[in-house]
């Protein structure tokens, strides 16, 4: 992978604690490990990797409060496979896009990142405002589609087409071979 190449991983940190949780944490099981492994690969590479998560009202908390809280939920069985570790960035966001009302866009000047690979939860609603928000911001993108999950599986598919269609991004399973150098030199 290219240095200017960072993994996102949006709201992974995730009580599920909502209408709809349930399915999503079903549908998000599945993925996890895929997304766990990725995340191996892409540090031995040395890409940073950032966290990208809802706050949850947690304002004045800090990232393991954060954790700490959302363990309470049902979600724990996957926060506790894709931990963020102690040299991953881990930023809070308001709302649905990783760049609304948050330093991501800085923190990706700074290092100096121009491709974005976009992972995580719900796949039809954060990673696809993430992703249109990259886009309009002329970050080059893929959205690995065994990286995602959202309530239904038809959701998250249909998310994935308009990611493909409209913002022009791939989005190859990180599995397709093809795809395992995307944004290689």
């Amino acid at each position: 992978m290219k240095n200017d190449t960072a993994l996102i991983i949006i709201d992974m940190i995730n009580k599920m604690d909502f209408s709809g949780g349930e399915d999503l944490l079903e549908n998000t099981k599945p993925m996890v490990e895929n997304l766990q492994s990725f995340k191996k690969e892409m540090q031995k590479e040395g890409l940073p990797v950032i966290y990208v998560n809802d706050n949850f009202g947690l304002w004045q908390d800090n990232v393991s409060d954060l954790i700490d809280e959302c363990r309470k939920g049902q979600g724990e069985s996957v926060i506790n496979q894709i931990l963020p570790d102690e040299d991953d960035y881990f930023i809070i966001k308001p709302k649905h896009s990783g760049f609304f009302g948050t330093q991501l866009d800085i923190l990706l000047n700074q290092l100096g990142v121009k491709n974005l690979i976009l992972t995580g939860i719900a796949g039809d609603i954060c990673v696809l405002f993430t992703a249109n928000d990259a886009y309009m911001r002329e970050y080059n993108l893929w959205v690995p589609e065994d990286c995602t999950a959202s309530e239904k599986a038809e959701g998250n598919e249909n998310a994935l087409k308009i990611i493909e269609r409209s913002l022009f991004t791939s989005t190859a399973p990180t599995t397709e071979e093809r795809y395992q150098s995307i944004f290689k030199d």
